[in-house]
């Protein structure tokens, strides 16, 4: 697996030099957890929701949830889709393991200050635990972006057919489309050590085994991600 570790002490460096005017007046705003197991009052040190732990379904809300909360409260400092842009660390290689997860959860509660000025947020209080690890879940699944832009021109193609398909699917062949994201979703690693990469791949083809007709849903899913990473 090409995987390339961030240290604790790289992590901490990348923050106290480049979080100046950050996080500090934004407001955070409520994350919706229903669907996921409630953790209780006791803080844990490692992510809950990992489908090994809660299986796939709850992976899956823990996912979705944890994207919808990191884009309202995380994207700002940290990057769409988690790509920092020297703001803050680039959260995308902390290790998917619980050495990484103690880390995470510690700022996540804490918050980081800086000469007296808060840079980040201490959201044990305003967001609690269960919206910690579904964000936590939605970082450690980012896809590296080497392999996704390896992806792309393929990406690109199957997306442009799927439009068409969405316009007259006469001829088409929502199988193989299916099972071609999936090869290629299957192909594209974490930078996290995390098993599976959320990627557009990934989501595209989930969305045609549920919904083979989807063609529309899946070129917007496709044409949204490639235009982020980019």
């Amino acid at each position: 697996m090409k995987f390339r570790k961030v240290s604790l002490a790289a992590l901490v460096l990348g923050l106290s030099a480049s979080m100046a005017g950050a996080h500090g007046d934004v407001a955070p705003q409520p994350v919706d957890t229903t669907g996921l197991p409630e953790l209780g009052d006791e803080w844990l040190i490692e992510n809950p929701y990992r489908a090994e732990a809660v299986g796939e379904e709850t992976w899956k809300r823990a996912l979705e949830i944890g994207s919808s909360g990191y884009n309202q409260n995380c994207a700002r400092c940290h990057g769409l889709e988690v790509v920092s842009g020297g703001l803050a660390p680039d959260l995308r290689f902390l290790e998917a393991e619980e050495y990484g997860d103690e880390w995470y959860m510690e700022r996540y509660r804490l918050g980081y200050t800086q000469n007296g000025i808060t840079k980040m947020p201490a959201f044990e209080e305003l967001l609690g635990q269960e919206a910690g690890w579904a964000i936590r879940t939605y970082i450690e699944t980012r896809p590296d972006t080497d392999m996704m832009e390896e992806a792309s021109p393929e990406l690109k193609e199957i997306r442009d057919q799927l439009a068409a398909w969405a316009e007259d699917a006469s001829g088409a062949d929502s199988a193989g489309a299916q099972a071609r994201l999936a090869e290629i979703a299957a192909g594209i690693e974490t930078l996290s050590g995390a098993p599976v990469a959320d990627s557009v791949a990934y989501r595209a083809a989930n969305l045609l085994a549920a919904e083979p007709d989807a063609y529309g849903e899946a070129a917007e899913i496709l044409t949204i991600g490639l235009s982020a990473a980019h």
